[in-house]
């Protein structure tokens, strides 16, 4: 029971939510567009907000979805073990050619049944970094940064290790927002410019 459910975590996680809105409703792999990412910001981006919002929803259900299950079958694990794994599908789906997104709508989804201070904690954080840079991956990082050091400094959790390597996680998954910043091409949140992404629906009438 405990490996079916393990797998089932993953597999939730896999479910390529950004892909699947783009082929249906615009007719595009979302990947061959924007930042080429199979996520919620690149949905924004090339989409629209009406797609990004469905994105970030499903997304966020399939963390929470995932951490819930040793809840529902009263297994005596962790949550965020299960949370997590879920993580990895939505970030290497085997429905997508293991190319997926960049972790964060996926990880609040886990929080917010795992630990509700450790969601606030990171997401406080997450939102006030893209505040004051505008960069989106940045407070994407943060999470990560946020909840290592958090870890750290309660005794409530005891996460040290798996929020260390997370961190990391999320630092290679934006590797090339990293090396983007570095070359001075890395788009803010608030760049005009972005809008010359987006792309209209295939039925040229839906508000998206």
């Amino acid at each position: 029971m405990l490996w079916l459910l393990l797998l089932s975590s993953y597999l939730i996680g896999s479910i390529p939510t950004a892909l699947i809105v783009g082929k249906l409703i615009y007719g595009i792999d979302i990947r061959d567009h924007g930042s080429k990412n199979p996520g919620a910001t690149n949905t924004l981006r090339v989409l629209g907000k009406g797609s990004a919002i469905i994105v970030v929803l499903v997304d966020i259900g399939k963390g929470a979805f995932a951490a819930y299950l040793p809840l529902y079958f009263n297994l005596d694990v962790e949550p965020l073990y299960f949370g997590l794994l879920a993580v990895i599908g939505h970030c290497f789906p085997i429905f997508a050619g293991f190319r997926g997104g960049k972790a964060i709508a996926t990880t609040a989804g886990t929080l917010a049944v795992a630990s509700f201070p450790l969601l606030l904690v990171s997401y406080v954080t997450f939102f006030l970094v893209i505040f004051l840079t505008k960069y989106v991956f940045l407070g994407s990082v943060s999470v990560g940064v946020s909840l290592m050091i958090y870890s750290f400094i309660t005794t409530e959790i005891d996460f040290e290790l798996i929020f260390i390597f997370f961190t990391l996680f999320l630092i290679y998954l934006h590797r090339s927002n990293i090396r983007n910043l570095i070359l001075g091409i890395e788009p803010k949140i608030n760049d005009k410019n972005l809008i010359n992404d987006r792309i209209p629906p295939k039925n040229g009438n839906l508000k998206m």
